[in-house]
């Protein structure tokens, strides 16, 4: 590594359906700056790009940066060029955000799923560090997710491959809104929990902590629909550890329970061999941490660093 390299500083944007999270890190993952502005409303694709590139020029008026990573709420294409689809943006259809971008910010930009965004911040800093075979689920309004097999994403022939919620388990069940119906998603979103529940999530949390039967029947079936679908997953990739992220993985400890039974009893045991289940770590910081490791990697060929102590050295 050269000196030069030392010095590199990249920027992670997020893009959420109610706020942009941005944050310049240096290739040891500490935070320069950071910054979150609301998503325009309607967020259509010429007013977020607009903000995206006003963003950037407030993070680093200075332009200490030399590649962006941008983690979309929706597939994008092979090359990392186009998003695909937003389910919940609208106009969102094959837009070409990394060719609108970089002419304005004068920066090498990759795109790429939030979900696999947010596992590879998890597995640069968070709860996914020294492992290769990882599945993260993001819980929230929608359920996402990604999966990293050997230390590398996998998307697949189309770049859309690894989408968790839409798994089916079952073909009954109630729409999700990618236009399936029975998904995981549609059991184990935050709208769903609301249907089953009547209340929040946090709130049904707090219902649960203070010994509320209703709202432990509810995390009961909760964990077991979840533990349902991951079964599939721990069934297809045998990863080392399963990651919850999202809003509704902050009520872990009264679901989690539910869902590692299911998955126990519905798991071989040469399958599940060392599997751990677990919160990610980095919450809402995860999915620009994990562009800007996009940006290393895929712009400037570099390999992000274990972050830094506070004397400088590798931890």
């Amino acid at each position: 590594m050269t000196g030069a390299d030392e010095g590199v500083q990249v920027i992670g944007v997020d893009v959420g359906g109610t706020a942009l999270k941005l944050a310049r890190l240096d290739r040891h993952g500490q935070v320069r700056a950071e910054l979150s502005v609301p998503t325009p409303q309607p967020a259509a694709p010429g007013a977020v790009t607009s903000a995206i590139v006003e963003a950037i020029d407030r993070l680093d008026p200075d332009r200490l940066t030399t590649a962006v990573g941008v983690g979309m709420p929706g597939p994008t294409d092979r090359a990392a060029r186009l998003a695909r689809l937003a389910i919940n943006l609208p106009g969102w259809v094959d837009v070409p955000l990394a060719d609108w971008l970089e002419p304005r910010l004068g920066r090498a930009v990759t795109l790429a799923n939030d979900a696999d965004c947010a596992l590879l911040g998890e597995h640069w800093l968070g709860a996914a560090r020294g492992c290769r075979d990882v599945v993260l689920l993001t819980l929230g309004t929608g359920v996402g997710g990604g999966v990293l097999l050997e230390g590398r994403l996998f998307n697949g022939r189309l770049g859309a491959a690894a989408e968790p919620g839409l798994i089916g388990i079952d073909p009954d069940g109630p729409p999700c809104s990618s236009g399936n119906s029975g998904s995981l998603e549609s059991f184990c979103s935050i709208a769903a929990l609301r249907r089953q529940g009547g209340d929040d999530p946090h709130v049904l949390a707090r219902r649960a902590a203070a010994g509320d039967p209703g709202a432990l029947e509810v995390w009961q079936l909760y964990g077991r629909r979840l533990g349902f679908g991951i079964t599939t997953l721990v069934n297809l990739f045998t990863p080392e550890r399963v990651l919850l992220g999202g809003g509704v993985s902050a009520a872990f400890d009264h679901f989690g329970p539910a869902l590692q039974a299911e998955v126990d009893r519905r798991v071989l045991p040469p399958a599940r061999e060392g599997l751990e289940i677990r919160p990610a770590a980095l919450g809402n910081a995860a999915g620009r941490t994990g562009a800007a490791s996009l940006a290393l990697q895929r712009l400037l060929q570099l390999e992000p660093l274990a972050p830094a102590r506070d004397d400088g050295e590798p931890l």
